[in-house]
C-alpha cells in the first residue's frame, strides 16, 4: 500500500519525509495540525504580505530574531520557497490558513490558490514545534506531540520588539510547563536551534513579563502548570501576526496555529536529503 493510498494516522506523519507530508496536505488527505510530523525537520510559520510591506517586515524580523527567525522569503508573486523546500507551494502545502484584512481576521481557508497574486511575498519563520521533538527526545515531556487535545499556551508579553516601519509591538511568547529539575536541560537543548526560536526569553514568574493570568492566554490555551513544574517562555512566531494586525495591514495571510509548513531542512537549518 502506498503513502497515497493508506489512511493517515498522526503517528504515521512522524516517520514520513517532508514532501510526503506536504503532498498529503496538498491532496487534502491530511487537514490536521503538524505536531510531530516529519521528525527531524524544521517547521515554519507563514506570513504573506503585499510587496509594499515586505521590506519593512523583513527588517522587523531581522531586528527581532528570537520571535521571528527568518528561514526563507519568496520572490514577489512566487509561492515557491526555494531555500526551505524547492518545488513546494505555499498556497497549498499548509493544512489551514487565516486571512486578515485591515488587521481583522476575516476567514479561515484550506488554500490560497484564489488569493495569492503577483503582488504577494511569502515569509517562512521558524517555529518552536521544531524543537519540541528535541526536548521530547531529551526526556522533557511534550504531551502535544502525541495528544491531539494538548496544545502550547501562547501569550502577549510586555517584552518590546524593535520596530521597523509600521511594524511594532510586544513579543508574543509560548509557555511550556517544564519539570523544575529539567529547566537547565531545556535551555541547553533549545539554545542549539536559533531558527526554531532558540533558548527561552524568560523562566519563572509570568508577571515579570506582563502576563497576569496563566489560565487565560490571548491566543492559544494549552497545558497548565502543574506541581513540580516551572513556566518556561520562548519567543513565538505569532509575534509578526500580532504586530501586522496592530498595524492594520490591508491584507495578510498566515498559517492557522499548529498548521505549519514542513520544510526539507534539518532542525539547525541545514539542507537534509
Amino acid at each position: 500500500m502506498t503513502v497515497q493510498e493508506k489512511t493517515i494516522q498522526r503517528t504515521d506523519l512522524a516517520t514520513w519525509a517532508p514532501h510526503e507530508v506536504r503532498q498529503a496536505i496538498r491532496d487534502r488527505r491530511w487537514t490536521g495540525t503538524t505536531h510531530g510530523a516529519a521528525r527531524g525537520r524544521l517547521q515554519a510559520n507563514l506570513v504573506v504580505l503585499p510587496q509594499k510591506y515586505a521590506f519593512d517586515f523583513l527588517r522587523f524580523c531581522l531586528r527581532n530574531p528570537r520571535p521571528c527567525p527568518v528561514i526563507d522569503v519568496t520572490d514577489p508573486g512566487s509561492a515557491e520557497p526555494t531555500v526551505a523546500a524547492p518545488g513546494a507551494d505555499l498556497r497549498t502545502d499548509l493544512s489551514s490558513y487565516r486571512v486578515y484584512r485591515n488587521g481583522e481576521l476575516t476567514d479561515t481557508v484550506p488554500d490560497l490558490l484564489d488569493l495569492w497574486t503577483e503582488d504577494h511575498v511569502g515569509f517562512l519563520l521558524g517555529c518552536s514545534l521544531s524543537f519540541d521533538e528535541a526536548l521530547d527526545s531529551a526526556g522533557i515531556p511534550m504531551p502535544h506531540l502525541r495528544d491531539t487535545t494538548s496544545r502550547v499556551s501562547t501569550f502577549r508579553s510586555n517584552i518590546p520588539c524593535v520596530p521597523a516601519g509600521p511594524f511594532s509591538g510586544p513579543m508574543v511568547v509560548t509557555m511550556r510547563p517544564v519539570p523544575t529539575n529539567m529547566v537547565v536541560r531545556a535551555v541547553e537543548v533549545t539554545g542549539r536551534y536559533p531558527l526554531a526560536h532558540g533558548a527561552p526569553v524568560h523562566i519563572g514568574d509570568a508577571a515579570d513579563i506582563g502576563i497576569t493570568d496563566l489560565e487565560n492566554p490571548e491566543f492559544v490555551t494549552g497545558d497548565r502548570l502543574g506541581e513540580g513544574q516551572t513556566s518556561v517562555f520562548w519567543g513565538c512566531g505569532v509575534t509578526p501576526q500580532a504586530v501586522a494586525m496592530a498595524a492594520r495591514i490591508p491584507e495578510m495571510f498566515t498559517h492557522h496555529a499548529g498548521h505549519m509548513f514542513v520544510t526539507d531542512l534539518a532542525l539547525d537549518g541545514t539542507p537534509k536529503p
